[in-house]
This record gives C-alpha cells, structure tokens and sequence, in this order.
C-alpha cells in the first residue's frame, strides 16, 4: 500500500524539524546512527538561513504501508517548488504554529492544494508554545478553509495538535500525545491511496529534476498509470495540449536506472508501478512538465501550471575597474550558459536576453527567490553585476497599465505600531485588518504595491529595534499606485582607486555610515558608504595622514572606527537606485555607480536636469 503526501506551511512553523521526528520514529535511521537537525535542509544555503528552498522527496515505512513525503519550502517566494510538487501527491498535511496560526503563504499554499482536490490533514504545531492558542487557531483554519471555498470534503479534514521537536501528535488536546502514531494512522486512514491503473499504459509527468555526473539528467515524479522496468522502451513527449501525441512530438529511448526513495536514501529497483514516486534515467532532453508514456500508447498529461514572476533585474557581465580578480566564470557566455540551466529546475523563473549580449533579464517571484540564484551562482565561482529589482507591469482589460501588489502581514508589539503604520502611508499601503490578541503583539494586514516594500525590511527592523515580524506574499495586480519615495539619503562615492586608510575614514564616519572597511581595496565610482543627509559625496577614502617633523600633543591619537555595514544580497538590492550596481563575486559584494568617473555622472546629472526643465 502506498501514500503520497507533502508537508506545507508557512516559514518557521516546523515543517522539516517533523519530517525529522516522521523518519525517526519510523525506523529509517539506525540506533546508533548520528542525524544533524533538519536533515532534509541538505543544502548549504538551507542550513545557513534556516529555511527550506528546495522542494525534497523521501519516504517511510509504516506498518506495512509506505508513505512517500515531500517536504516543502515554506517561502512565498519559493512557491514554484511547491505548485511543481503538489501534482505528485494525494493530500497534505497542512502545519500551522499554534501562536501565531494561518499566515500569508499558509494561504497561498493551501489555496493551491485545495484546487486540486488534494485531501488535507491540519496539525496544529507548537502547542508546547507558552502564547500557544490552539483553540483560536484551530477556528482560524477552518475560517480560511471556508475562505478558499474548500468541499464538504476537505472542511472535514482531521485535526490534530502536535509538538515538532517533541515529537508527539494528538487529536485531543486533554490527552497529550506520546508520538507521531495518531499522524501516522490519520494519513493512512484519510488519505486515499494513489488512483492509476497498474495494468494500463505506463504514464509519468515528470515534476523535478536531478543531476548525476555518472547518469546525467534525472526525472523525478509519480507513476500515473501502468509500470516501467529497467531496460523499457519509452517516449518522452515535448509539452503541449494534454492528450495523444504524434511521432513528431515525442523522444523514444531506454530506462537504464530507476529509483525509489526510502528515507533518506535512493534505492535501485528494477521495476515501479502506479503510485510509486520514482527517479528514472536515460534522456538529456529531460523537463519539468513533460511527460513519460508507453511507445504504443503516447498520451500527454496536463503540464505543470506556475503563476507568473512579479519582480525582475538585470544580470550584467562584471565591467568593473577589479573584475576578473576574484571570479572562475567572468564571460558573457558563461553567465547566459548558467541562467538558461537554472531554468531547467526552477520552473518559477524567466530568463530574457535584451539588445547587449552582455545583459540578461532574470525575473522571479521576489527578492529572496531571485537574491537565492545569486548566492548560489557567486559560491559556484560566477561574477556579474545586479541592477536594482523593478516590478513587472501589465496592461489591464480597460488599457490602463498595473502593477502587482502584495499582502503584507506584520506582528509588532503596540509600542511601534504608530512608527510602522507612519512608514508605510508614503508606500501607498492600505491597512485591512488590525488584531490584538491579548499578548502585547498587534497584527497588521496591509495591501501594499510591490514597489512600496523595496528597502523596507531594514527599515522596519531598525524602527521595531528587531522585534518585529513581516511575511508577505503576492496578492494581486491592481492599478498603478503612480510614484513612490525613493532612498531618502545619499552615498559616499569614492572619488579614486586604492586600499582604504583609516584616517580617512575617522573624518568621515562623523557624517556617514561606512560600508568599507581599512585595507579594502575601492575604485573611483565605488559607494564607500551612506550621507547622513540627502545627496551624494565624492569622498577620498584612502587619504593618509601628512607626514612632518612636527608633531601636536594629540595628533598621534588611536582612531576609534565603528565597524562598517555588512552588505548582503538582500539588503543591496533594497538599498540600490537606478544609477547604482551590485558587483557580486565569490569573495565580496561591492555597491557601485553605473557611471563610474566623477565628471561623466555630473554631465549626465546635467543633461537629465536639462531633458527635466524642457519637459
């Protein structure tokens, strides 16, 4: 018997730490087997930032039945992994933090899952929480279920409280759970089990992609109907119109490794039936959406439906005053031939050339999708340059031009509300709801155009002295809120190249907030760091001190510098202009001007004032 299942929930709220617990208590670890904490985070980044990002399949053993998982980021922005997976299972178990209960990808998950039909099973997590409220929640999920206009059917999913790290479940909360059992039994008994027809026609959409270095591309996904052996004879179908196919549209070859998942691990079979989830090798020409058949049967499935990317910039071959010193992959193809492969696995993201061959326009679901490609591309040895993020207009059905707005949700103690509430009025956000609940933090919900959340995350943090908690997710497109306010603060540009002297900056850390540190090397266009007034500064940053025979009492005092900004991924690309670069390498992430000399930015200042006063 089989049971195909995902786990999704919003960021945080105990997803991967209760697969860990599931394996465990199922038996696919050994007794004296050492397991690190969230052992399905198996990527570096994963680990580092504490959050899922890509989706991931495993699978135990369960009194004779076996249930295949896959575990789910819980990001909104990563929401092409979970749309992609959510076709290779029969239900879900929905998690949802007993303090702070459904939150902004909670729904937009869920609304996905409840679309396709797909069964759920609501845990309840974190109930050992000391502001837990598992009673308050529990009625805040039926209320959302009701919202995204769920069957009779899913609106009598079971309810169970659990404790992630405990590892306990229970479906009454006046008798504490000992272990995962009562999970266990609720997905065998009320999720069905898996509907193809073993004896039909082998049928397969492939749903994820792996690489090995010894079989190349690998296709992941569920067996809809039929089985396939090694050695088979089969088609693989290009995308399309789902239903029977021509010769034309279709790639015959031979299955020459199959897989199933068991735990943690990947386990070589030689044949799979309907149902089972499988990694299956022998084509290159490998896609998501495509579709695997029987040669004397080629009938297409429905392909993969992924909402569409909302934010883009541009990646730009690095053609700075240090490029090449740090990077492995420098050249214009090298940087196409990567962003072209990231799309054979990231299904939420688009990649278009533009007029320079140099430049591309990559566009995705957000920030952190989009900041995610970079790092990992930067700690593979690529070096490029970023523009800042841009939203992604369309015209509406009456020609007017819109813009995509997000669903903003923040939790601050009452203290800050004031502040908060005062930042976003000149972002154009319109509040919907405001909760307290009792425990000195307040709920706001905001409808907010995408463009009004760029360089707001470290505002907010520093305004709630990082007390604060903000999700966000799309929402939808709506009319063109008109012009927003842009960084209120210059940089300080440096004005020549050379190491960074730190006498130079102890005169200038009184006016500005230092992004370099001494001995960093810096170029002329380089931002060194942030005015503390409107405007920008061309400074000299590797000024020494002058040397003479003559020396004031004081004058050989230590200079007492404040540790420099730390620029991340995130927080350039919220903070740059339109006149501004990042320059990402493998070992640095500098900020830089477009333009970099000091007199072509004060013509160019000089010409767009111009064009400014004829108009």
């Amino acid at each position: 018997m089989i049971r195909n299942i995902a786990i999704i929930a919003h960021v945080d709220h105990g997803k991967t730490t209760l697969v860990d617990q599931m394996l465990r208590q199922a038996g696919a670890f050994r007794a004296n087997q050492h397991v690190e904490e969230r052992v399905m985070d198996s990527n570096p980044l994963e680990k580092e930032r504490g959050i899922t990002i890509l989706a991931k399949n495993t699978s135990v053993n369960w009194h004779g039945t076996k249930i295949n998982v896959v575990d789910t980021p819980g990001h909104a922005d990563f929401g092409g992994e979970v749309e992609r997976i959510l076709r290779m299972v029969d239900g879900f178990v929905l998690l949802v933090d007993a303090a702070e209960g459904p939150m902004p990808q909670t729904r937009f998950v869920t609304r996905k899952a409840l679309a396709l039909g797909l069964k759920p099973i609501v845990a309840i997590n974190k109930i050992d929480r000391a502001d837990a409220e598992p009673l308050r929640v529990h009625d805040e999920v039926l209320g959302l279920f009701i919202d995204l206009e769920a069957t009779h059917e899913q609106l009598d999913a079971p309810f169970l409280y659990t404790s992630s790290r405990a590892g306990t479940a229970t479906p009454e909360l006046d008798h504490p759970g000992k272990d995962l059992t009562p999970l266990f039994q609720a997905v065998i008994d009320h999720i069905a089990a898996p509907k193809g027809d073993p004896e039909g026609p082998f049928q397969m959409l492939i749903s994820t992609l792996d690489f090995s270095p010894f079989l190349g591309r690998i296709a992941i996904g569920r067996i809809e109907r039929g089985r396939v052996r090694v050695g088979d004879q089969v088609s693989l179908l290009h995308m399309g119109e789902p239903g029977m196919v021509t010769d034309e549209a279709m790639e015959n070859g031979r299955v020459t490794k199959l897989y199933t998942f068991d735990g943690l691990a990947r386990v070589d079979v030689e044949q799979a039936s309907a149902g089972d989830i499988v990694a299956l090798a022998g084509f290159e020409t490998i896609e998501i959406g495509k579709t695997f058949t029987s040669i004397d049967h080629p009938e297409r499935l429905l392909g993969i439906a992924v909402e569409e990317p909302t934010i883009s910039v541009d990646f730009i071959v690095n053609n700075g005053p240090f490029a090449g010193r740090d990077g492995k992959y420098v050249t214009s193809r090298q940087l196409r031939d990567r962003l072209f492969k990231e799309l054979e696995r990231n299904v939420a993201l688009r990649v278009e050339p533009t007029d320079s061959p140099d430049t591309h326009t990559v566009s995705g679901r957000g920030e952190l999708h989009l900041g995610i490609l970079m790092e990992t591309m930067r700690r593979e040895g690529y070096e490029f340059q970023v523009s800042r993020p841009r939203v992604i207009t369309r015209t509406g059905e009456n020609g007017e031009r819109q813009e995509p707005y997000e669903e903003l949700m923040i939790d601050v103690p009452e203290e800050y509300m004031g502040v908060v509430m005062e930042r976003l009025g000149p972002r154009r956000a319109e509040m919907r709801e405001m909760k307290n609940n009792g425990t000195g933090l307040v709920r706001l919900s905001f409808r907010i155009p995408a463009r009004g959340l760029f360089g707001y995350r470290s505002e907010f943090l520093t305004d709630t002295r990082g007390t604060g908690i903000i999700h966000h997710r799309f929402l939808e497109y709506g009319p063109w809120a008109g012009p927003l306010a842009g960084r209120k603060r210059g940089v300080l540009v440096a004005d020549r190249e050379g190491s960074v002297v730190a006498f130079a900056l102890g005169n200038l850390q009184e006016r500005a907030q230092m992004f370099v540190a001494p001995g960093d090397l810096v170029y002329e266009g380089m931002i060194a760091g942030e005015n503390s007034r409107p405007g920008d500064l061309d400074v000299n940053v590797t000024k020494e001190k002058k040397l003479t025979n003559m020396r004031a009492s004081g004058s050989d005092d230590n200079i007492l510098l404040e540790p420099p900004r730390q620029i991340t991924l995130e927080y350039a690309m919220e903070y740059i202009e339109e006149d501004e670069l990042i320059e990402v390498t493998p070992k640095t992430i500098r900020l830089r001007k477009r333009v970099l000399q000091v007199n072509d930015r004060k013509k160019a200042a000089r010409a767009a004032a111009r064009v400014a006063d004829a108009s």
